[in-house]
Parts: C-alpha cells; structure tokens; sequence
C-alpha cells in the first residue's frame, strides 16, 4: 500500500468508526437510555465490524493497540447525549449507518488485502466488516435486525467492497477505488432508504 493512498483509507476508518458511533448513540436516544448506554452502543456500534473481522483474520484487534478508536466512540457518545434529539433528523440512525456501512466495506476489504486474504474472502471480510456492528446495535436495542428488513443493505456492502476489490485487482489506483467504490455503496443504500429499493423477496 503505497504512502498516497494510505491517508485515503486512515480517513475511511475514522469515518467509518465515528459515523457508525453516533448511529449507534442515536439508537440509545431513541430509546432514552443513561450516558452509560449511550458509550456501550457507540463503541460495540463503532468498533464491532473491525474487531469480528480482525478476529477472522487473525490480525490483531485494531483497538486493543491505539486507544484513539474507543476514545472517539465515547466521545462520540457524549457530543450526541448533549445534543438535543430534537436536532437530529427523523431518519438520522439510517443515514450516518449508510455512511459507516459504505465507508467500513472499503476499508476491510483494503485491510484484508494488506494481509494477503484472497479477493473473494477480501469482499466478504469488507461486508462483515460493514454489516457485524449494525447489527450487534439493532440486536441490544431490542430492534428487528436491519439485515432482515426488506429493503438494500447487506447487498450496498457487498457492491462497495467487490467493487473496490475488483478494481483494485484490475490494477485502478488506490486512490480512486477506494472513494470510488464508497460512493456506489451509499448511493445504493441512500436509493434504499429514500425509495424503499429492495430484491425480490423468495415466494415459495
């Protein structure tokens, strides 16, 4: 990876941990939880993802060794319990966990290639990475699990991070992947959320 490109997916990490943070917190405020609840649905919200995909790769888990990434979930945590709820947007937790979900596809994928996983494992390991704190927010929040729900999410992962793998095989620089492939991630999930676009469901 080479000296350009890495400030691009350093940014996609903290992107991704930090919106994933505030969607988790948000989940809290819906259901009017302590400050305490708060920082527990920011940081298994934020870091989630990375640490089950770490776990898979037998990497070391990213925030076990810098303490800057539960450092932002909490703080994180606090800005939104200060913040009045009536400020944040209806469908707020679906749209800063659209950014997260686009941000963190790319940014497993790319680590799973730094650590010599093959392209397929790659792609998956950048939807675990995606979908795994999502869904550990909506399982403690008593909530239907958004993986379950009809319209486009887990496949908005998917699309970002085999797009970003296979560009990336295909030898397109690093540097327009990454963003690249983000965008086609969020633009699909936001198609989702504003129009209800979802796959054919199985009719038996």
């Amino acid at each position: 990876m080479n000296d350009l490109a890495r400030p691009v997916l350093d940014w996609l990490d903290v992107a991704g941990i930090a919106v994933f943070a505030v969607s988790g917190a948000l989940a809290a405020a819906q259901a009017r939880q302590t400050l305490v609840t708060f920082a527990f649905f920011a940081a298994i919200t934020g870091i989630g993802g990375g640490t089950l995909r770490d776990l898979l790769m037998g990497a070391p888990v990213f925030w076990m060794h810098d303490p800057v990434w539960i450092a932002t979930c909490l703080i994180v945590a606090v800005l939104v319990w200060m913040t009045p709820r009536g400020l944040w947007p209806n469908r707020a937790v679906e749209w800063f966990d659209a950014a997260g979900l686009a941000a963190y596809s790319v940014y497993g994928s790319a680590k799973a290639l730094a650590f010599g996983i093959p392209p397929l494992p790659a792609a998956i390991m950048g939807v675990v990475t995606a979908c795994a704190g999502g869904i550990f927010r909506d399982v403690l929040a008593g909530v239907p699990s958004i993986i379950i729900r009809p319209e486009i999410y887990v496949t908005a992962a998917a699309a970002a991070s085999a797009s970003f793998v296979a560009l990336t095989v295909l030898g397109c620089p690093l540097l327009l992947a990454a963003p690249a492939s983000a965008l086609a991630g969020f633009v699909l999930r936001a198609l989702a959320i504003l129009r209800g676009l979802s796959l054919p469901a199985y009719r038996g």
